[in-house]
């Protein structure tokens, strides 16, 4: 094994695998409508506009995912951007998986890949997303991507339910993820 592969097979040992017959891509500004729907069909999501996603899988495509499944479809995604005030930070924004292709493991899998291509692009070292309290695969899923990495975990209450205009809306919860050791193995090493 040369010091190059050693070097990848250290930065992927500990992300998880695609599950059978999906693949992950940066979006393109063509699965906007795909993956407004699956944003839609999750009754989960608060639900942008459909331009926003457009907007999404253009400006940030570098800090995003889309699942395909073997015809090239969209069956998941992961939305996401690299917080200004802190540049080795990717903010996961939504995450969704269409119905179909749930209970294989592909939300885990696309934040592994997505944690790991940011980390090789942009430098990331850490992860912070907000979760209301009652979403509860949301709350599993980042709660074990930390316990994978042996990354430390904050949580504290980012927007109380008395910030949000419509009434009946959850606080929002902070999850401050890191630094994320195996993410430190993936991104560029400055040149000597």
């Amino acid at each position: 094994m040369t010091a190059a592969q050693a070097d990848h097979a250290r930065a992927h040992r500990d992300f998880l695998e695609m599950p059978e017959g999906l693949t992950l891509d940066a979006p393109e500004l063509e699965d906007g409508a795909a993956i407004w729907r699956i944003a839609r069909d999750s009754r989960t999501l608060d639900l942008n506009s459909s331009y926003s996603y457009l907007l999404w899988c253009r400006d940030f495509a570098t800090t995003s995912v889309v699942a395909r499944d073997a015809g090239g479809a969209p069956v998941g995604f992961i939305t996401g951007y690299v917080r200004p005030q802190r540049p080795h930070t990717l903010v996961v924004w939504q995450v969704a998986v269409d119905e179909a292709a749930r209970g294989r493991g592909l939300a885990a899998a696309m934040l592994d890949g997505l944690a790991a291509r940011v980390a090789r692009e942009l430098g990331i070292d850490g992860i912070e997303t907000t979760v209301t309290p009652d979403n509860t695969p949301s709350n599993r899923l980042f709660t074990s991507f930390a316990q994978r990495h042996g990354a430390a975990t904050e949580k504290e209450v980012l927007f109380d339910a008395g910030v949000f205009p419509d009434s009946g809306h959850e606080p929002e919860v902070l999850y401050r993820i890191g630094p994320v050791a195996s993410l430190l193995d993936a991104r560029p090493v400055a040149p000597r």
